[in-house]
């Protein structure tokens, strides 16, 4: 017997009906359904409820004014800033000033010239959000269903029948037709079940398993370190950022939502992920013993969870990454976790969800007006997906080889930041360009690229630089190349690159916070654009090394 009131809902077809309602699923149902097209939105679960995934980058942020703007959902950007986050949604919200990174070594105190931390202007990009996500994918839940998406929560899908109009999508008390099926529901996909389309093996590099919850009485950061004079801290103090505890093979995280005067809420997110070859999972264990024992060996870490009290039960996985095959067929898509999955590290799961979003959404509403739902049409968005996909596993694979040693980690650590930030003026440049003249070419033109997922997706003096660095780790990881050599090598090609500021390669490896001021660094990326272009590149690249440093240590910029 069916649920009262489903049996009008169930004579309806959908344009498109959207497998998850989290943000991925709620992002994509608000815009599709404000520019009219019919939208189911279906749950297995309900609002709220925990999850993680709770650090932005800047790309992030612009990624989601982007949406906001150019499908004229003003309602997104509320999650682009902290301030807006919390006058729109409430005072529960953490601050995100910067990344901080500190590397730790076995049975030793944190040595506090192993650290780096990069802030993000505020009066350049806005100070960024740790969001606490049940209340985040709960407001975007309603802003879908606001603009009229037909939601049903509490729905677990039993059956998919696809045919030559549609899909069919079963539960146990009911069903619903639409023309179209977005899967955005995540590791459980009921379409990568349907097709079989999860890799086994799973492509990807990169092996970790992670530990997490939401805790209490958590020490802030930056007491670990009251001992150390001024000259030894951050331009930013720790906790105010997002905090990364890195070691050999591993590393813990730390996102406070109770960091600035404003929040009301006393929770801090905690994890920890490792390489499971390195750290297998033990056998009769709980996952909170199984924290504290991967904590143990460093004493300042240890210092940083001691006394800290969950407030749920702790969440253990084994090995966290998959992978498909495919992301597009007929009538179908697999949109961000649904499709793969990666790690935590450099918080790129929001990131890569709204970039797939912005190629995704506009090729959809004209493929539902055209009424040609065939796979073909969303090849590029798949293209983009698998190949963000595997950038961040190369990117974080590389990253769990140079913990080994800091000067690779700093060297990993400095081509990571530069990158990002050009791929981030990229998109900013042509949201600036939109603002002015409406125009949605400036944003379908960023899809032509040679290295699309990849942060600076343009140019191939970044693309060469950044698959050394691939290169080099991988070298170091076999036993072919010692880590020191792999980390020389990447400064001097640091220091040969013309497009790297000296902030972020010419410096000397003693420096450790890349702190430009706004003016700064929006002057820096601007000149990073003009060097992208090939002639004015190859005359800098004609004078020599000399020439350059010359030419840079003369430059008002930096």
């Amino acid at each position: 017997m069916n649920s009262p009131g489903n049996s009008e809902l169930e004579k309806e077809t959908y344009d498109v009906a959207i497998l998850g309602s989290g943000v991925a699923g709620s992002l994509l149902g608000a815009i599709l359904a404000r520019h009219g097209t019919k939208v189911l939105l279906l749950d297995a679960g309900s609002h709220p409820r925990f999850a993680i995934g709770e650090s932005t980058i800047p790309y992030t942020l612009v990624s989601l004014r982007t949406l906001a703007e150019r499908y004229d959902v003003p309602e997104i950007a509320a999650l682009a800033s902290f301030t807006d986050t919390t006058r729109t949604i409430g005072p529960r919200f953490g601050v995100k000033r910067h990344f901080g990174f500190l590397l730790h070594h076995e049975g030793a105190p944190q040595n506090p010239r192993e650290v780096n931390e990069f802030n993000t202007p505020p009066q350049l990009l806005h100070e960024a959000a740790h969001l606490f996500r049940q209340d985040t994918d709960s407001y975007l839940f309603q802003v879908a269903v606001k603009y009229g998406c037909k939601a049903r929560q509490n729905f677990f899908v039993t059956d998919i029948d696809f045919d030559g109009s549609g899909v069919t999508l079963a539960g146990r008390d009911g069903e619903y037709r639409a023309r179209y099926l977005v899967d955005a529901s995540g590791f459980r996909s009921p379409v990568a079940d349907k097709f079989g389309l999860r890799e086994d093996p799973c492509r990807f590099k990169h092996h970790s398993r992670s530990i997490w919850n939401h805790v209490v009485d958590l020490t802030p950061t930056d007491r670990l370190f009251d001992h150390l004079p001024d000259s030894q801290r951050p331009p930013v103090p720790w906790y105010e950022g997002t905090v990364h505890h890195m070691f050999d093979r591993g590393w813990a995280w730390v996102i406070g939502f109770n960091n600035n005067k404003w929040s009301k809420n006393p929770l801090c997110s905690v994890g920890m992920t490792v390489d499971p070859r390195r750290f297998p999972k033990p056998e009769g264990v709980s996952a909170e013993e199984d924290f504290a024992r991967l904590a143990a060996p460093f004493p300042d870490i240890v210092r940083q969870f001691e006394g800290m009290k969950a407030v749920r039960e702790w969440t253990s996985t084994g090995r966290l990454q998959y992978s498909s095959k495919q992301t597009a067929g007929d009538r179908w898509f697999l949109l961000s976790h649904a499709a793969g999955f990666l790690d935590p590290l450099f918080s790129r799961g929001l990131s890569n969800t709204t970039e797939a979003l912005n190629v995704l959404a506009w090729r959809l509403l004209r493929a539902v007006q055209d009424d040609d739902l065939s796979g073909e049409r969303f090849a590029p968005v798949d293209r983009l997906q698998q190949s963000l996909f595997d950038y961040n596993d190369s990117l974080v694979n590389s990253a769990f080889i140079s913990w080994c040693d800091y000067d690779l980690w700093s060297a990993v650590f400095r081509i990571w930041a530069w990158g990002a930030n050009a791929g981030v003026y990229r998109m900013q440049t042509a949201l600036t360009k939109f603002r002015k003249d409406g125009r949605d070419r400036h944003f379908v033109d960023l899809e032509d690229v040679p290295y699309p997922g990849l942060y600076w997706p343009d140019h191939d003096g970044f693309a060469e630089l950044y698959e050394t660095m691939v290169k080099q780790c991988e070298a170091v990881e076999a036993g072919a190349v010692p880590a020191r050599d792999a980390a020389d090598l990447l400064y001097e090609r640091l220091l040969t690159a013309d497009f790297v500021p000296k902030h972020f390669g010419y410096a000397e490896r003693e420096v450790r916070f890349l702190n430009p001021q706004p003016k700064t660094l929006l002057k820096m990326l601007r000149w990073a654009a003009t060097e992208a272009d090939p002639v004015v590149r190859r005359l800098v690249l004609g004078n020599g090394r000399e020439a350059i440093k010359a030419r840079l240590k003369g430059s008002k910029l930096f």
